[in-house]
């Protein structure tokens, strides 16, 4: 059996967090609301959105010293839930980017309140899906939450984020193709479950914003539908499947031992460059179209070490249990020859 989860509202359009008062009727979201931003998306939408509902708000502090960044995003979840009981919280709307709507998405989750996601950059897919990546554990740890209720993507507001978040955000799309690659190759090698349709809207996503990679800084809408069209991927998947293969796991691995990681969908990217040439798949293509996006295809370009990539091409399988490319490990001299091949390193 498979428990289908998707958003019941998606609105995208320029000024679209004005939009929110209607949503909110719509969706019949009535109460107490709170707001959880960091200080930068406090300033570009969540006041606005804060006024516009009379909500109380939360703020990360993810860049300061001594505080919440110290913490593991557990750690932090507890100080919303004990907001939320205190203040007789009905919804939660989350503000901003990946980890903020994780955050977000995993405290409405645990409080078992409905939440709305405002995504304040395309960097991610996680606007949609029901999965939540946490850090400040020795290594990433994925859970399944649930999808957001609602969407609200104000092109206004995601046309201004830095264009670095924008490429990673195409990057993260594009890696859907490894990752339903991998997935074909489990259903085929091992049994595991392998839905058609959940596979092939994930792989659509990516198809288009390669094909559309010279356009997207002109037209944002490209890559948010992509984006949520991907979130709405494994939401019928039931889980990340159609979009997390090996191209993410070396992501992971390198969260875990790089001094500096880069952001997460230009890992995924670069990863998915090297794994589409393991699996044989057109990995020029992909490498392509993430150098017409801006987004980095080599390790100098993600601003790691050579040795980091190796590092982390020979310890990738072993993040989770989850059958790829990858299943029996690379060794230092094959992540070398892989790495060298793509002109990675």
């Amino acid at each position: 059996m498979k428990d289908i989860e998707l958003p019941r509202k998606v609105v995208v359009g320029e000024n679209a967090i004005y939009k929110i008062k209607k949503v909110l009727q719509e969706l019949d979201l009535k109460g107490n609301s709170l707001v959880i931003a960091d200080e930068i998306t406090r300033k570009i939408a969540a006041e606005e959105i804060q006024k516009e509902i009379n909500a109380s708000i939360f703020i990360l502090n993810l860049s300061g010293n001594n505080t919440e960044k110290e913490f593991s995003d557990e750690d932090i979840v507890k100080k919303i839930l004990n907001k939320i009981s205190d203040e007789d919280i009905k919804f939660i709307v989350g503000v901003g980017g990946g980890r903020i709507i994780d955050i977000a998405k995993l405290s409405s989750f645990k409080a078992k309140i409905p939440f709305i996601s405002v995504p304040t950059a395309a960097s991610h897919d996680g606007i949609t899906s029901p999965q939540v990546s946490l850090k400040g554990f020795n290594k990433p740890i994925s859970i399944r939450a649930h999808s957001p209720l609602g969407v609200i993507a104000d092109l206004k507001i995601i046309k201004n984020a830095p264009q670095r978040l924008l490429a990673s955000g195409c990057a993260d799309v594009i890696s859907n193709y490894t990752a339903v690659l991998d997935w074909k190759l489990a259903h085929r090698e091992w049994g595991e479950y392998y839905g058609d349709y959940a596979a092939t809207l994930a792989m659509m996503s990516s198809e288009i914003v390669m094909a559309n990679a010279a356009r997207i800084k002109d037209d944002v809408s490209i890559l948010i539908e992509a984006l949520i069209s991907s979130g709405v991927a494994i939401g019928i998947a039931g889980s990340s499947r159609p979009c997390s293969g090996s191209e993410h796991l070396f992501s992971h691995a390198l969260d875990m031992i790089a001094e500096r990681p880069a952001l997460h969908g230009e890992q995924c990217g670069v990863g998915c460059i090297m794994m589409a040439y393991l699996h044989n798949a057109e990995w020029k293509k992909v490498r392509r179209s993430l150098k017409i996006i801006g987004a980095p295809t080599t390790a100098k370009e993600l601003g790691i070490s050579e040795g980091e990539i190796i590092k982390a091409l020979t310890i990738a399988h072993e993040i989770r249990n989850r059958y790829t490319i990858l299943r029996d490990g690379l060794t230092e001299k094959e992540a070398r020859s892989l790495a060298k091949a793509t002109m990675v390193i």
